[in-house]
């Protein structure tokens, strides 16, 4: 009787298997099944960075256009992050705060080592790209937004994901635009303003969906509408093809996620590669 081993000599050639080969043969072992609903809850992430991209590029049209103040926007924004920064402890009772062992002061410190440096720099912003002519800015731009939502850390573990890399590009997309601004002030209340909507703000979602999932959903809804308004006010065509966007996303694709699922047809059994999963680090001692 032929036997699954390679120590004994056996009357059969080599690459010899009996009809027992496939009693081992198993389907979708690791394959995960997913619900619509969350499905939906987590594609949240993507469309609230989407509407964080929206809101950025809607703020710098009305800049541009004389529209908004920089001072009416820095104090929103500064009346926004006081608020988001109490609701950032609030949550969790500042457990995450004594974790980390950093204090108010620190952070304090920090705003104000970068309030100070972005200000003082905000001349040099403002003729950064002069010899750069406008279509190219706004070219760069849009790659470096684009590059920013492909990045951007939704939560997935794969290779793609750099947090890093991906609020570089947006901060660069910030930078360039805010160098198309009529003064130095607006640049830099623009590129602060960047940073509290692609830095901080992530920081506050992720502890929001992980703490209190039915506030991220108001919030998310909340956000996304207030991305539509703002893109209605300068193209009602956008609005409808931004609205359709993040329908597809939130909606649709959830959708097809759960669908295709049924089509999965991995299969497992005594041909894949070994894994060791024996402790092996008495050996190296």
């Amino acid at each position: 009787r032929w036997q699954k081993v390679l120590y004994e000599r056996q009357p059969f050639p080599d690459n010899y298997v009996d009809q027992r080969f496939l009693e081992e043969l198993r389907k979708n072992v690791h394959a995960r099944r997913y619900r619509y609903g969350a499905g939906v809850f987590q594609s949240g992430a993507v469309v609230q960075q989407l509407c964080s991209v929206c809101i950025f590029v809607v703020t710098w049209w009305y800049m541009d256009a004389g529209m908004l103040s920089p001072q009416w926007l820095f104090g929103a924004a500064l009346a926004s992050s006081l608020l988001g920064y109490v609701l950032f402890d609030a949550v969790d009772g500042g457990a995450g705060r004594r974790e980390s062992g950093r204090t108010r002061w620190a952070d304090l410190k920090s705003t104000l080592v970068f309030g100070a440096f972005t200000y003082g720099f905000s001349p040099v912003l403002k003729t950064l790209t002069e010899s750069i002519s406008t279509d190219t800015i706004y070219a760069m731009s849009a790659l470096m937004l684009l590059g920013h939502l492909i990045f951007f850390d939704y939560g997935a573990n794969a290779a793609i994901v750099s947090s890093t890399l991906s609020l570089n590009m947006a901060i660069f997309a910030s930078v360039c635009l805010a160098s198309r601004l009529p003064r130095s002030l607006h640049a830099f209340v623009m590129v602060t303003f960047a940073m509290q909507i692609f830095a901080l703000w992530p920081m506050l979602q992720k502890k929001l969906k992980a703490q209190t999932p039915r506030c991220y959903v108001g919030v998310t809804v909340l956000f996304a509408l207030a991305a539509l308004v703002g893109l209605g006010t300068v193209s009602s065509v956008g609005a409808v093809l931004f609205t359709s966007l993040l329908l597809a996303i939130s909606c649709l694709c959830p959708y097809w996620l759960i669908r295709l699922q049924l089509l999965k047809d991995n299969i497992h059994g005594p041909w894949d590669e070994a894994e060791i999963k024996e402790d092996l680090s008495r050996f190296l001692m």
